[in-house]
């Protein structure tokens, strides 16, 4: 149920086991692929695969919980999270085609053996912003007088420093997503509404090289606001739009000049996406099997082909990985569990009801990390690899599951699930000094921040 903006973790003894099950499940991820030496973690289990940074930066913060939850020792979580500031504190920065870095930002995939750059990646804006939000996260958690707890706050604010968000305008006030050393600047920019709300805050409140509001106001004049099954939302179609910055920032009852002007909340917000996404699995406009109340999350997937098959008589294009999302897609019938679990947040009376139904429907991945990343009740190829058959209710179920995990999956169910039963990652993200400041600075007030600065 929902009490004033913030919904409360008032949970039956079941569906808080439930929970637990669902966190612990999804830690294993970051205790089975993280380099002790370095703190790399790797992007996803699919054999061959690199590091990611934005991963990296889910760890730093699913320790802490870890902690909290009896899963993990302070002193072993202490040691990964300084294994991995060491590291990119201590990076190349040369901007090398086989570097760490450039201008404090870091390459997107790193070579899991040697840290250096991989498959000729981008310098990623928001990927280093996920990894500095995890940093400075731990650097509020290890908060103690000992030397390596004041080393996690050192080694945090060097890296955050260090980062020049005015190289990466490019001349213009939106940021820009990256940075190749072969071709220089990409050609986008963080424009319309999406996971970059965390990257314009931490922007603004750089202690050496931080954008003007103007920035964050350039970012704000593209959003989209629309009215989709009667309800007023700014949209932006895939569910971990609307969460990523959300894991680290509490919003709710707060108001920049966007969101009092429509006289609500970008934590509202996600609760009215999320309902949208409900409602267009009820709907069902293109018949996918399975979709409906309680079988819904578009988002960012794996998915199990690339090309057409044959579906209800008609072709129809199938994806692997690429961004989903609802009402206007791409939709080919892929449903992603761990996007409707990160929104429990947002709206827990329905996302309680879809893991519930999950739990019977679709189970758990037989890996140890509880869901699979996606499947597909759609996709008629029966002897296909990746399909999986069972009975329930008496029928026969087959359905295409997705044979890895990823850990841009398994942090935000950590972490989210964490924020609603606890509330912890907010509580110490609302005395991190630059969330504070970057918030004020973007025109944020109300309830918790104060007045603008």
């Amino acid at each position: 149920m929902v009490t004033g903006r913030h919904a409360t973790a008032r949970l039956a003894d079941d569906d808080d086991a439930m929970l637990d099950d669902l966190q612990r499940k999804a830690f294993r991820y970051f205790e089975r692929h993280t380099d002790p030496k370095t703190g790399l973690v790797l992007d996803s289990t699919q054999p061959g695969q690199p590091a990611s940074i934005a991963a990296v930066g889910f760890a730093l913060s699913c320790y802490p919980v870890a902690v909290e939850r009896g899963w993990l020792l302070y002193h072993d979580a202490l040691a990964l999270t300084l294994a991995a500031l060491r590291f990119f504190d201590n990076a190349d920065q040369s901007g090398a085609k086989d570097g760490v870095g450039y201008k404090g930002f870091f390459y997107h995939f790193l070579k899991a053996d040697s840290g250096t750059r991989a498959w000729n990646c981008e310098i990623s804006t928001i990927d280093t912003a996920l990894l500095v939000a995890g940093a400075l996260h731990a650097a509020q958690h290890f908060s103690g007088a000992g030397a390596g707890e004041r080393e996690v706050r050192e080694r945090a604010q060097s890296i955050y420093a260090r980062i020049d968000w005015r190289w990466a305008q490019n001349g213009a006030a939106a940021l820009t997503m990256g940075w190749r050393p072969e071709s220089g600047f990409l050609a986008n920019r963080w424009l319309g509404y999406n996971e970059a709300m965390l990257l314009y805050v931490l922007a603004l409140a750089a202690p050496e090289f931080a954008v003007a509001p103007d920035a964050y106001a350039a970012w704000t004049s593209t959003f989209d606001w629309r009215r989709i099954y009667g309800r007023d939302v700014l949209y932006a179609g895939p569910l971990f739009t609307h969460q990523f910055s959300h894991i680290w920032l509490d919003l709710a009852g707060l108001q920049d000049p966007f969101m009092a002007a429509k006289k609500t909340d970008y934590f509202a917000n996600s609760r009215e996406a999320t309902h949208i996404h409900r409602q267009y699995a009820i709907r069902n406009p293109h018949k996918f099997t399975g979709y409906e109340k309680n079988c819904w999350g578009f988002t960012a997937s794996d998915g199990p082909a690339d090309g057409t098959a044959k579906f209800r008589d008609r072709d129809q294009t199938f994806y692997d990985y690429i961004a989903r999302g609802a009402p206007f897609g791409p939709d080919d019938g892929t449903i992603s569990p761990w996007a409707a679990i990160a929104s429990l947040p947002f709206a827990p009376e329905i996302v309680l009801d879809e893991i519930r139904h999950l739990e019977t429907l679709i189970g758990h991945s037989p890996a140890g990390y509880g869901f699979h990343a996606s499947f597909n009740l759609s996709w008629p190829e029966e002897s296909a690899a990746g399909v999986m058959c069972t009975t329930v209710d008496g029928k026969k179920l087959c359905a295409w599951v997705s044979p890895w995990h990823f850990a841009l999956n398994q942090g935000p169910i950590v972490l989210m699930i964490e924020n609603y039963r606890s509330r912890m990652v907010w509580n110490q993200m609302r005395g991190c000094a630059p969330i504070r400041l970057g918030l004020q600075r973007a025109g944020f007030h109300g309830e918790w921040l104060g007045p603008t600065q």
